[in-house]
């Protein structure tokens, strides 16, 4: 049976890659130094990260297993940002340009959105009208909240603007609640970690849909730019991420007026070919930062965590490392992005994640846009799976009959 499995996952793995994933391979030097330091603040105490598993640390590539600094050998140095991980990224060839700390453990703060937009988004019909509850208003005093009001009827469009341009907390609730099934928002939340595990992001783990902190909460500055990936493959986001601003409607039957909001992303005002982003804090956090920007048909992703503001706000850090990996040469990496679904597929027997995860794997075709697979791909894996399985079990029961 293991001899099957193999053979399954095999020929997915061949499906895929005939079915609008090209790949190249692609192999360079790198070279690691310790990060910049970053300022101390005063925060609230950091609690313990899980338990720092070898393997979760090579996904991607060995060389992003370090908590120093990994860039492509010869290249110019990053900026000397203040910030405890961070790692910038192609969008469509998946290929990490460089990092700090890459696998390092990070609280999240209000960039977990992007989880929350990455499972939900698939899920939740736009133009369908919710009532907003006591319970989605259940939000940390003073913290980032759109103004939605209890009993309010809202599209859930609208709702996506609220959590995207001005990181509505209240928002985040009521849409994992809505995506969360009968569970509500406990089912929200199971569903964005299954969402993180299918993205391949193993050291993401969500405890409240917002990034509000809790006890247990992490992520990664490797999983975040799998995260963001994931979401600006999607058009309904990168729709909603790019604008600028919006009118959450009047609620006459509560005496509630409509008011307009700005996207608070500064990215998008100030820099060139900006696509999107989100950004993020908490006094425990600190300041956190995912930004993507397009130049010359070439798309790349930032993600920043645990950045202290000293002469620079967390996008203009960002903006710097945009600036430093538009710099690159286009075939320059230090690892790569794994694609979905590529670590939950059968795992050798020695229980290590797939070769081509750990060994960095092969890269997507220079310049070709990057999506997520669609459903007529996942039933062609589903057929070829199950076709495998039953020929399988064939063969399984002739040999019994034979030495019956």
């Amino acid at each position: 049976m293991k001899v099957w499995v193999r053979t399954v996952a095999v020929l997915v793995a061949v499906v895929a890659s005939t079915a609008g994933v090209p790949t190249v391979a692609v192999a360079s030097p790198v070279a690691t130094r310790a990060c910049p330091p970053v300022p101390s603040v005063s925060r609230p105490p950091r609690p313990a990260p899980p338990r720092a598993e070898p393997a979760d640390r090579v996904v991607g590539g060995p060389a992003l297993a370090t908590p120093g600094l990994v860039t492509p050998a010869g290249v110019q140095a990053p900026p000397p940002v203040p910030a405890t991980s961070w790692l910038v990224a192609d969008l469509d060839s998946g290929a990490v340009l460089g990092g700090c700390g890459p696998h390092e453990y990070a609280t999240p703060a209000s960039v977990q959105k992007l989880l929350l937009a990455a499972t939900m988004l698939p899920k939740l019909d736009p133009h369908e009208v919710v009532t907003i509850t006591a319970g989605d208003l259940d939000i940390e005093s003073g913290s980032s909240a759109v103004g939605l009001a209890e009993g309010g009827r809202y599209r859930i469009e609208t709702i996506w603007l609220g959590l995207l341009l001005k990181s509505g907390n209240e928002a985040a609730n009521a849409l994992a609640r809505l995506g969360g099934g009968p569970d509500g928002q406990p089912g929200g939340m199971r569903a964005m970690n299954a969402e993180a595990r299918h993205l391949g992001a193993l050291q993401t783990h969500a405890v409240t849909p917002s990034g509000l902190d809790a006890p247990g909460q992490f992520t990664s500055a490797y999983d975040l730019a799998l995260i963001a990936r994931a979401c600006f493959a999607d058009p309904a986001f990168r729709r909603y991420d790019t604008t600028l601003r919006a009118v959450v409607p009047a609620q006459p039957a509560l005496r509630e007026k409509a008011f307009e909001i700005q996207n608070d992303n500064q990215l998008l005002y100030h820099y060139p070919g900006a696509i999107g982003g989100k950004t993020g804090f908490t006094d425990l956090a600190r300041h956190t930062y995912v930004g993507a920007a397009e130049r010359d048909g070439r798309r790349l992703v930032v993600t920043l965590l645990g950045a202290e503001v000293t002469r620079q706000r967390g996008w203009q850090q960002g903006a710097d490392l945009l600036d430093w990996g538009f710099s690159l040469p286009r075939d320059a990496s230090v690892g790569r992005l794994v694609r979905p679904g590529e670590l939950t597929s059968p795992p050798p027997p020695s229980g290590t994640p797939p070769a081509l995860a750990a060994a960095g794997g092969p890269l997507e075709r220079p310049g070709q846009r990057w999506t997520r697979p669609g459903p007529l791909l996942g039933a062609a894996l589903l057929a070829v799976a199950a076709t495998l399985v039953l020929v399988g079990r064939r063969r399984r029961h002739a040999a019994v009959r034979r030495r019956g």
